[in-house]
């Protein structure tokens, strides 16, 4: 699609204060994430993310990230943050995550040499809304801060995808240029440390967004 007539969205995940989920609402982001994957030195509990979304602007997703959490947890927290989309991170079956009748977002790790293809992809996840290329490496967490090797990204996966891993606003704008994703989640490029966001960072990064969709090659 050419730039101008496309928007890419944008997340900005490991959310843990509602000052900065406020900030992100007023600045056009369009979804905030709340992590509760057990080793993530960004989980938060249910009832500080449903503070937090209770900060959030209308129309902005409010989406909660598990990696291997047990089914029952998984119920609990969607029963108290009400969130619009859900994200997986760990070793989720597409049964799994389909069976809390919200829409998903399946996180791939690219942190290792090859990539799987978007015939694998759509097979093993048909009922994704959506996949996540992130730099991590499988099994292990997220928010690395490091990018991978953006040409391996699969090209025809017939669904939106979202680049993950090393954005920063300093290489959102070469990111967005190179890929043309449908989406772009940042969390450790706009930290000045786990989960505690620099508003200044955030905006620039919605700016170099902007910048990027607006750009002409």
């Amino acid at each position: 699609m050419k730039p101008g007539f496309f928007r890419t969205r944008i997340k900005i995940c490991g959310m843990t204060r509602p000052g900065d989920v406020r900030l992100a609402s007023e600045l056009g982001v369009d979804g905030v994430g709340f992590i509760f994957a057990r080793r993530s030195p960004r989980r938060v509990e249910p009832e500080e993310a449903r503070a937090m979304r209770n900060a959030m602007a209308p129309f902005v997703d409010a989406v909660a990230l598990f990696m291997d959490n047990p089914q029952a947890e998984v119920r609990e927290i969607i029963r108290h943050v009400r969130p619009t989309l859900l994200q997986f991170h760990g070793s989720e079956e597409d049964s799994f995550c389909r069976s809390f009748g919200v829409p998903y977002l399946r996180s791939v790790a690219m942190g290792e040499p090859g990539a799987p293809s978007d015939q694998v992809l759509r097979t093993r996840y048909p009922g994704a809304a959506g996949f996540l290329f992130d730099s991590h490496v499988p099994g292990e967490q997220g928010g690395t801060g490091q990018r991978f090797d953006w040409s391996r990204i699969p090209r025809d996966l017939g669904k939106p995808w979202l680049l993950a891993g090393g954005l920063t606003p300093e290489n959102v704008f070469e990111a967005i240029c190179g890929t043309r994703p449908w989406g772009v989640d940042v969390a450790s490029g706009v930290e000045v440390e786990p989960g505690v966001k620099d508003g200044d960072l955030m905006r620039r990064f919605v700016e170099e967004t902007r910048r990027a969709d607006c750009h002409s090659e």
